[in-house]
């Protein structure tokens, strides 16, 4: 009986030591799917940190070693992403939602990667309490919803005939970049270029293309002598190597696409002259051939050439440069296939594609063409100015000391141009500074009070996770964010909804007195892509590696 007794006493001492040991979680899933999640958000986290340090107009500019050697510097959230080395498939969705955020509203790609690392890192916390991810991303969602609608509620309509209002969004975009000194300059000529293309649509039109203005960099001064062009510049000079005119008032110009040399056969054949005789006769008739198409140039009227750059043989000679020169035509060689369209529409210009096709009608105009001296360096570009531009197409002229300084002012008036457009989409501003982000997250946990169960965790989590934004504005201007972030929420329980950080002064201030405005598309936008792209992350359990 003793010996029964006592194998039953341990058989039941290895069950109770066999049994798992309760962790206190809730959700109890496999351990696969616990730590690939893990892993995505900490890869996912890691990239957002490395751009958190560039946010707002105190934040730090990163320099790029490219693989080709080439060095960049920027602190545009898009072009960090873009160019960073990223293995890790969750962190590479944070740099194609810094993409996303690029296409839709232009401006806040550092923005949307910050707020998506602090959404995963309020997942994380979430997670560990043992809420199941389903229940984190739909109850995201529904914040995110709620926080759209809080913005829409706090902004100011915007009309588009108030120049001053654009300019002060495009200022505040531009007040975070390399080249923010020069924004009383650039920011007019983002806002007058856009509303250019817009024309006489500015009050029915929904979205402006972007690919309407033409950017022409030319190396030399200083980006102040940056300028906006109601018209066409070449970034080259024109081609006077016979003595031809470089000067046209009234100017007819053809741009043609075939070309003004001696003609080749298909194949690479070679042809043996055995006397001079008839290699005069070539010459002879080579000089007829070339002396006919030009003739045919200056019948249709046309007084100022474009020839396109050509491929398969010489798209023109040092022969047919000399009897365009002697006809008083202006020649402007190697124009590239790309800016075909372009060309066309701003002059209002048809190509012509054979010397027999040339009439009145496929003509463009211009009232002078001539070439100019950039100030600062001996270059030389072809201006096409007064032209009739029935395409409404604009032009901006860049200048800059070295090529780091253009490609950064090209991607910054760029983001300006973005900001100008967000306008156009949805007109309406709202304050910037942290203060859309403050709102919403304080609206948001009204909000949350009122609902039950899960969500209203969640919801908390989400409002908690936005403040992320003013934290580290204050974080990068040196001040103390604990304390500003504080402040912050002080003014806006007592209803200053336009509270916000002024980094120069290092104190809360009213936004909209500043004149510190953005786009509501940019704050949406950034907040939706941002939990989509979470919500994403947080359904994923498994990786799988295909070959």
């Amino acid at each position: 009986f003793f010996s029964i007794l006592s194998s039953l006493l341990i058989r039941r001492r290895k069950v109770l030591t066999m049994a798992p040991r309760s962790t206190g979680e809730t959700l109890q899933e496999r351990s696969k799917g616990k730590d690939v999640r893990t892993s995505n958000i900490v890869a996912a986290k890691a990239v957002a940190n490395a751009v958190r340090t560039s946010l707002g107009p105190r934040g730090m500019d990163k320099l790029m070693q490219l693989g080709n050697g080439e060095v960049l510097i920027s602190n545009d959230g898009a072009t960090i992403m873009s160019k960073m080395n990223v293995l890790h498939p969750a962190a590479k969705m944070l740099v194609e939602l810094s993409q996303s955020q690029d296409i839709e509203a232009g401006d806040g790609t550092t923005t949307v990667v910050v707020i998506a690392g602090a959404l995963l890192e309020a997942c994380g916390s979430l997670l560990d309490k043992g809420i199941h991810p389903t229940t984190v991303a739909s109850s995201f969602k529904k914040a995110a919803e709620e926080a759209t609608k809080i913005l829409e509620q706090v902004s100011r309509p915007v009309d588009l005939n108030n120049r001053e209002d654009l300019i002060s969004a495009v200022c505040t975009c531009l007040s975070s970049k390399v080249v923010s000194q020069n924004s009383d300059l650039l920011a007019p000529i983002a806002v007058d270029s856009v509303l250019g293309v817009l024309g006489d649509n500015r009050h029915t039109a929904t979205n402006v293309d972007l690919r309407d203005i033409r950017m022409v960099e030319q190396m030399g001064g200083t980006v102040d002598d940056t300028e906006l062009v109601n018209g066409l510049v070449f970034n080259k000079g024109s081609n006077k190597s016979s003595g031809g005119p470089t000067q046209v008032s009234n100017a007819k110009v053809a741009l043609i696409q075939f070309c003004l040399s001696a003609p080749k056969t298909d194949m690479d054949n070679n042809v043996v002259v055995s006397d001079y005789a008839a290699m005069d006769r070539i010459l002879r008739d080579e000089r007829k051939y070339i002396l006919n198409q030009c003739k045919k140039i200056k019948k249709s009227g046309a007084n100022v050439l474009l020839i396109q750059k050509s491929i398969l043989r010489d798209a023109y000679n040092e022969l047919s440069l000399h009897f365009l020169a002697k006809m008083g035509i202006v020649v402007v060689t190697d124009i590239e296939r790309n800016d075909v369209e372009f060309i066309c529409r701003t002059l209002g210009c048809t190509p012509i594609a054979h010397p027999d096709n040339f009439s009145e009608a496929k003509l463009g105009y211009a009232e002078h063409v001539g070439d100019v001296v950039m100030p600062g360096s001996q270059h030389k570009v072809v201006k096409f100015t007064g032209v009739k531009n029935p395409g409404k197409t604009m032009t901006v002229l860049l200048r800059g000391s070295n090529g780091l300084v253009l490609g950064e002012a090209n991607r910054s008036i760029h983001d300006a141009q973005c900001v100008v457009r967000s306008l156009v989409k949805k007109r309406f501003l709202i304050a910037g500074g942290g203060a859309a982000e403050i709102e919403a997250a304080l609206r948001l946990k009204e909000y949350a009070l009122g609902t039950t169960g899960m969500d209203s965790y969640c919801i908390k989590a989400f409002a908690d996770a936005l403040e992320v934004i003013p934290f580290t504005l204050a974080e990068n201007a040196g001040m103390k964010p604990i304390d500003i972030v504080t402040e912050l929420r002080k003014s806006h329980a007592e209803g200053k909804h336009g509270a916000g950080i002024n980094v120069k002064k290092n104190v809360v201030s009213d936004m909209y007195e500043l004149n510190v405005l953005q786009p509501l598309l940019v704050s949406t936008s950034a907040i939706n892509l941002a939990t989509e792209t979470v919500c994403m992350i947080l359904k994923v359990d498994d990786l799988i590696v295909v070959q």
